[in-house]
């Protein structure tokens, strides 16, 4: 498998447990909006710890950006990710993924599941195609919400969140129900973008079924 060594241009905090890294890219490196890569760090004893991450930037950019969800203290790879600068080498390989967009209906995700669709939202805003399209973003705070600002630009009022562990007067409480679903949904004919914690999504999944959408208008991804 092919590997990139890619220079760390900047990082930042994007949440309070999410970073966001911009590297340079390579000559003729290409993906879809909703891939990822294996990401490695270029240091001694990590360059063979490889995670997958998703591009979070749009094919056009001549950057690459990767939004990651932090665990300090636990040792591993998002850890030291924490103690990379602007300097440092990441080890890409390989492009995969199992998110493309079809077409228009209603992204459901939870957390950091939410990133594969900020690269479609993002490609879709720049070419002005994000027409009917809905976000279900599932979090358990608001301080939880992944680049909230630029998501309620792109989406409006189609940007509905949902809050499990806090009561917030200016979002729904709770967890993403068939009834919720149905709410903002089009019918069985949309398609249904879904990615997040495997329980979640496998919940999602069968209140779809249930509610008569073919698997073929299913595309999901867990992590």
């Amino acid at each position: 498998m092919e590997k990139h060594f890619v220079k760390i241009k900047s990082t930042r905090k994007v949440t309070h447990d999410t970073l966001g890294i911009i590297t340079d890219k390579p000559e003729n490196f290409d993906f879809k909006p909703g891939q990822a890569t294996g990401v490695a760090i270029d240091r001694d004893g990590w360059r063979d710890e490889n995670r997958p991450f998703t591009f979070t930037s749009v094919p056009e950019d001549d950057f690459l950006e990767f939004i990651i969800k932090t665990y300090p203290g636990h040792n591993g790879v998002t850890d030291k990710l924490l103690g990379v600068k602007a300097g440092e080498k990441l080890i890409l390989s390989g492009v995969f993924g199992s998110i493309d967009y079809r077409g228009e209906g209603l992204f459901i995700a939870g957390g950091a599941g939410v990133t594969p669709f900020i690269s479609i939202l993002r490609d879709l805003h720049a070419k002005k195609g994000v027409g009917k399209n809905r976000l279900i973003f599932a979090n358990k705070t608001s301080a939880d919400i992944i680049l909230r600002e630029e998501l309620e630009k792109i989406l409006g009022d189609n940007f509905i969140n949902i809050l499990s562990e806090e009561k917030d007067k200016e979002y729904p409480h709770g967890f993403v129900t068939r009834e919720f679903i149905e709410k903002y949904a089009d019918g069985p004919g949309s398609f249904y973008y879904l990615c997040g914690p495997p329980v979640m999504i496998d919940k999602v999944e069968g209140y779809l079924e249930e509610s008569g959408v073919d698997k073929s208008r299913i595309v999901k991804e867990v992590y």
